[in-house]
């Protein structure tokens, strides 16, 4: 079922590429290896714990020392940004040898086997280099800054609509299947003030981790469309709050193979996919 998850994780750096290979004109320097310089390192290392926890991006000395380190594992040329996202722990981007790296602030005091790991993933998305990133993600939770309840507002709520009051199915749903257990908010989406038209796609449903928040598009508060199936889309989002959100190779998982089992379960599962593929042109025309 088309879905957009307001949920993410993503990591990031940006800067200009460096080379540890570089060799000035006119001068022999000599080859450069993993651990060597060992007292420059750990003085630099030792300042940037000193300026953690980071409130939003961290200095320009601090990420071009993780781009050096990381540059130095790897062929291409690194461009490499720093975020406190909390979503998209890690994103790359790469054309020809060029890679852009978007990466979480927690990696700035990672150890050498973790930046090596990273260069493995950027050039060949070696599956142990992912095991190593993921088991550094997950011990490094606490980093992630946390959504602060002050920063945003809480949304206007609109739960009757013309036809439908998703908040009474959404109450029906929670009490027969999550036991009256689970404790967040539904509403409907906003509708356009556009004259009618037909549309390529339509996000159905969604779901805000951070807001704790089940959005439903206005299209389906319509006359012609089923409660089943208002109904399936709804418990589809429900499962979002309700199942765990893996990070595989740096992305978040959504609909992992446990939560599909789940949504199968929904009595009414297989008979809303028919109706959906026989009504998707009505659908599109909102």
């Amino acid at each position: 079922m088309p879905h957009k998850n307001v949920v993410q994780t993503s990591f990031s750096f940006v800067s200009q590429t460096s080379s540890l290979n570089h060799k000035a004109k006119g001068t022999k320097r000599k080859k450069t290896t993993p651990g060597r310089n060992i007292a420059t390192r750990k003085t630099v290392e030792d300042n940037i714990q000193g300026r953690l926890p980071l409130d939003g991006i961290p200095d320009e000395d601090s990420r071009k020392w993780l781009e050096k380190r990381v540059s130095a594992h790897m062929k291409g040329t690194l461009e490499l940004i720093i975020t406190d996202n909390r979503y998209s722990i890690i994103t790359v981007r790469r054309k020809g040898s060029h890679f852009r790296l978007r990466i979480h602030h927690m990696f700035l005091t990672a150890k050498a086997p973790v930046v090596r790991a990273l260069a493995r993933y950027m050039e060949k998305s070696d599956p142990k280099s992912s095991k190593i990133l993921n088991d550094f993600i997950d011990s490094n939770q606490d980093k992630i800054k946390a959504p602060d309840p002050k920063a945003s507002r809480k949304p206007i709520l609109k739960t009757k609509g013309k036809v439908y009051d998703i908040q009474e199915l959404f109450d029906d749903l929670n009490n027969r299947f999550f036991e009256g257990a689970l404790r967040i908010d539904i509403t409907w989406g906003r509708a356009s003030r556009k004259r009618a038209k037909r549309h390529r796609s339509i996000k159905m449903g969604s779901y805000s981790v951070e807001d704790r928040l089940i959005r439903i598009h206005p299209a389906l508060d319509r006359s012609f469309v089923p409660k089943f199936f208002i109904e399936s889309v709804i418990y589809h989002e429900m499962l979002h709050h309700v199942q765990p959100i893996p990070i595989k190779d740096g992305r978040r998982q959504y609909h992992t193979r446990e939560f599909k089992e789940q949504e199968k379960s929904f009595p009414w599962h297989e008979k809303a996919k028919k109706w959906e593929r026989a009504n998707i042109d009505r659908l599109l025309f909102y």
